[in-house]
């Protein structure tokens, strides 16, 4: 009870801010060890923050754990096969794939034209305008690894569509822009593509990292792209999504492998099968915010705790200079876990000041980090901020450091005997 009602008590705050005036120059160089400790720590963590909030919104629309893989050139011979053959992927790989490599969450082969500077373009053709665009044949599985965002009224390719090989396409915002007539309707007409009328069953909206089609591609059933194009059972890439909690490295590699043995390709060649590994970017990027948020604690804490001990040091050169003030207030009543509390008052409300400070000057940062970055489309970054619950625990760390550091100089008045103290000169 003693110790509450000096925390409340107007006296005791009267003599802390007396304390704190009379060594004013003093206090604050030690205060701002605290403040920068807590300030590095805060914006540290944030710009972490933000790195990986930029990355989770650039590909928000694709599966963390997806990869590419397609074929090129052997680089070594193999059963009897020269160097310098070129595998196939086949649409039954797929299958093969799902049944050996189990991690495996969607796959879906697909073949393109007008990209990766293979074949060209398709002519499209709308009563009087035309254009070339690029054209993809898919599966619906496609939609589960890279979002597909559909106007209202239409859809994207389904399994009856692949089944019955449909004549059918969703073409992009931009390219309705450019074939139609603002208000025109866009779903149930036709288009010829390649000398060929396809219904329009949907338009989709371009979404930064949704793939890495534009707003002017065209999706059509992988069945009829094959039948069009005469593909057969060539495929030209596989993207593949893992399971969330599958090493996606390890599948890349399981992936290669059982391709390879499919194929015949030396087991050794790393040019033969390539990929690009979406999963082990993500991981990695991941990796370096998780590194960068422990870097901001250690030095955030290493530097607190440089600043706490800073202000332990200043409360016991305070104490040494009120030895006769305190046997005053000892010999007229003073109670020692009063003057013990009153010490370690000061040392918190210290600390937590200094603290709340470097939380607002670190908080101001990261605003003008963030409207600074706002409009750089080509660098992944927003919203850095730091979670309630840091800042939290940073105050608890702080208050309890600032407690901890307050009891040696409080120790060490309500050693100072009355008599004693009262002698000093």
């Amino acid at each position: 009870m003693n110790s509450l009602k000096v925390i409340f008590d107007y006296d005791t705050w009267q003599e802390i801010f007396s304390s704190i005036k009379k060594n004013k120059v003093r206090t604050i160089i030690t205060v701002i060890g605290v403040l920068w400790g807590i300030f590095i720590y805060i914006t540290l963590s944030g710009s972490s923050n933000g790195l990986d909030n930029g990355f989770d919104k650039e590909f928000e629309n694709i599966a963390m754990n997806s990869m590419f893989i397609w074929t090129q050139q052997t680089s070594m011979p193999y059963k009897g096969f020269k160097t310098g053959r070129r595998p196939r992927l086949k649409i039954s790989d797929a299958k093969v794939l799902l049944n050996n490599v189990p991690d495996i969450q969607y796959i879906a082969p697909r073949n393109a034209r007008g990209v990766f500077g293979g074949s060209p373009p398709a002519t499209i053709v709308r009563k009087s305008k035309s254009g070339n665009y690029n054209i993809y044949g898919d599966f619906p599985e496609y939609t589960k690894i890279a979002t597909k965002k559909i106007f209202k009224g239409g859809r994207f390719i389904n399994q009856i569509d692949i089944d019955l090989s449909r004549k059918v396409c969703v073409i992009g915002e931009r390219t309705k822009k450019e074939l139609f007539v603002e208000g025109e309707k866009v779903i149930g007409e036709y288009i010829k593509l390649d000398d060929v009328f396809f219904q329009i069953i949907g338009v989709h909206k371009y979404i930064q990292g949704g793939g890495f089609e534009t707003d002017g591609d065209i999706f059509i059933p992988f069945t009829t792209f094959k039948n069009i194009y005469n593909t057969g059972e060539n495929v030209g890439w596989f993207t593949i999504a893992a399971y969330d909690d599958s090493n996606v490295v390890d599948v890349e590699k399981q992936i290669k492998s059982t391709l390879k043995r499919i194929h015949n390709v030396n087991p050794l060649d790393e040019r033969a099968i390539s990929g690009f590994n979406l999963g082990e970017i993500f991981n990695k990027i991941k990796g370096f915010s998780k590194g960068m948020t422990l870097l901001s604690i250690i030095v955030g804490i290493a530097t607190i705790l440089a600043g706490v001990i800073g202000i332990g040091n200043i409360l016991l050169i305070s104490v040494k200079e009120r030895t006769k003030e305190l046997g005053v207030r000892r010999a007229i009543g003073a109670t020692p876990s009063e003057v013990k509390t009153q010490i370690i008052l000061e040392s918190v409300f210290l600390t937590l000041v200094s603290g709340i400070f470097g939380i607002i000057l670190g908080g101001l940062v990261l605003y003008v980090i963030n409207i600074a970055t706002m409009d750089i489309d080509s660098f992944p970054y927003t919203n850095p901020t730091v979670p309630i619950s840091f800042i939290l625990a940073a105050l608890l760390i702080i208050i309890s450091l600032g407690t901890l550091i307050g009891l040696i100089p409080a120790q060490r008045a309500v050693s100072i005997k009355p008599i004693d103290a009262l002698r000093e000169e």
